[in-house]
């Protein structure tokens, strides 16, 4: 497998559904906002924002598994963080263009690698279309 991601330890996993396995023990702290709440928890440098999200029964889909094959774990990424993050791969960028709620600091939560850079990062939630909620 081939590693494209700009961030250092290197977290994407590009087409794969195969788990990373990092040996770090550094927290980062992710607050997740809805439009009712936010739920403040924490995790592991070198794990991806969608794998946090699920862990803690954070409401982010990934139905593809995080292969770059779907736009189900869209979050809008906070101005002060956004440029933290390096730049999405082509792929992403096409999976993001049929993300519901698109806004100009969109990323898929499956690509974005947890640094200690992204310490108290603010992700944004955007209602599912298709929901009731």
């Amino acid at each position: 497998m081939e590693w494209h991601c700009l961030a250092t330890p290197p977290c994407r996993r590009d087409f794969s559904v195969s788990p990373l396995v990092l040996k770090e023990n550094e927290k980062v702290t992710v607050i997740f906002e809805t439009e009712d709440d936010e739920v403040k928890i924490t995790g592991d440098v070198g794990e991806t924002v969608l794998d946090v999200a699920q862990k803690n029964n954070i409401d982010l889909e990934g139905a593809c598994e995080g292969s770059l094959a779907c736009s189900t774990c869209h979050v809008v990424v906070n101005k002060d963080f956004f440029h933290k993050i390096p730049p999405p791969l082509e792929e992403e960028v096409d999976m993001l263009d049929l993300a519901y709620g698109l806004e100009e600091t969109s990323r898929l939560g499956c690509q974005i690698c947890l640094t200690k850079e992204l310490e108290g990062v603010r992700l944004k939630l955007p209602k599912n279309y298709f929901s009731n909620k």
